[in-house]
């Protein structure tokens, strides 16, 4: 798949910026020049800023790009009060906004981030300029059977059960496991890449809150996803203003593809990119793809032209 035989080798600068009850780590990845619009990435449940690396280092020629680490994710520690629902996180990618005076942004979102950055476009939106959502974790009851062990993080004793199961697995078997979940053809990934994820994953799963994390934050999307009345994601996504670009894979395991024409139809200005190859994260397994139809997104902003209905449509596209 594009980008991934050939890593990029971007120059990332991290920093920290503390919000109210949690320092938040950040990465950004220089633009080509100054003056470029911001742009903010926002990842899924047990990922980082990492995750966006190879799709921003696309984008310095568009965007200044920023990728957040959520509380508790990457190298940001918990918050403070433990509270790790999809209203938080949105909470803190707000407070970052405000306290670095970086909005409104091109906002992106992937999976737990792409529900954190539907709420925050429909309850800010003088914050969002666009919004990019690329498997959104946006309510699907029942989900799909693989998605269920998933959801079982969120079950009081999975965690613990989780962690007894895999002692003494090498950090290699359960990186290809996740690999396995995430990606729609894990086997091109190239071998530092892969190298590089264990090493990350062996990293975390070695904190001692890296469980807990996990089990709060997945606890927190199922709240989200039983949610009724007028807070519904649904509902917020029927809010949302900015112009949407909706990415989703035909092999993802987590979020179903068939949510791609429900999504569709609730955001009032929609375009649709369905990749037939690709997994849970388009921005890590084709992000030139992804970077092109973002450019087409920034170009139908720019001329202020709203998606026709039939913007709604899959378009099928080879990675």
């Amino acid at each position: 798949m594009s980008g991934l035989r050939e890593a990029p080798d971007p120059v990332r600068v991290p920093h920290r910026l503390t919000i109210p009850g949690c320092p938040l780590t950040v990465e950004a990845i220089g633009p080509d020049r100054p003056g470029l619009p911001p742009a903010v990435f926002v990842h899924g449940l047990g990922g980082s800023s990492q995750n966006w690396t190879l799709l921003m280092d696309r984008l310095t020629g568009d965007v200044d790009g920023h990728a957040i680490d959520l509380p508790g994710f990457g190298q940001s520690p918990p918050p403070d009060d433990a509270d790790l629902s999809v209203y938080a996180h949105m909470r803190a990618v707000i407070d970052y906004l405000e306290l670095s005076g970086r909005g409104p942004v091109h906002l992106f979102g992937n999976s737990l981030g792409g529900a954190v950055s539907t709420r925050l476009a429909a309850l800010r939106p003088d914050l969002v300029r666009t919004l990019t959502l690329i498997s959104p974790a946006l309510p699907e009851i029942p989900p799909q059977s693989s998605a269920l062990p998933t959801a079982l993080l969120a079950l009081p004793g999975v965690p613990e059960l989780f962690v007894r199961m895999v002692k003494g697995q090498p950090p290699e078997q359960q990186t290809e496991a996740l690999l396995g979940l995430c990606y729609g053809d894990p086997g091109s990934i190239d071998p530092q890449h892969r190298a590089e994820m264990a090493a990350e994953y062996q990293r975390r799963m070695a904190l001692p809150y890296s469980m807990d994390v996990l089990a709060r934050t997945a606890r927190g999307i199922v709240r989200a996803y039983t949610e009724r009345g007028p807070q519904t994601l649904w509902r917020q996504a029927e809010q949302v203003k900015a112009p949407v670009l909706l990415v989703y894979g035909l092999r993802d395991k987590l979020v179903s593809y068939r949510m791609a024409r429900r999504a569709g139809q609730a955001f009032r200005d929609s375009r649709l990119l369905v990749l037939p190859e690709v997994g849970h994260v388009a921005m890590m397994e084709c992000p030139d793809l992804v970077a092109g139809a973002f450019r087409d997104l920034l170009a139908e902003a720019g001329r202020g032209e709203a998606a026709p209905p039939t913007a709604a449509v899959a378009v099928n596209a080879q990675p």
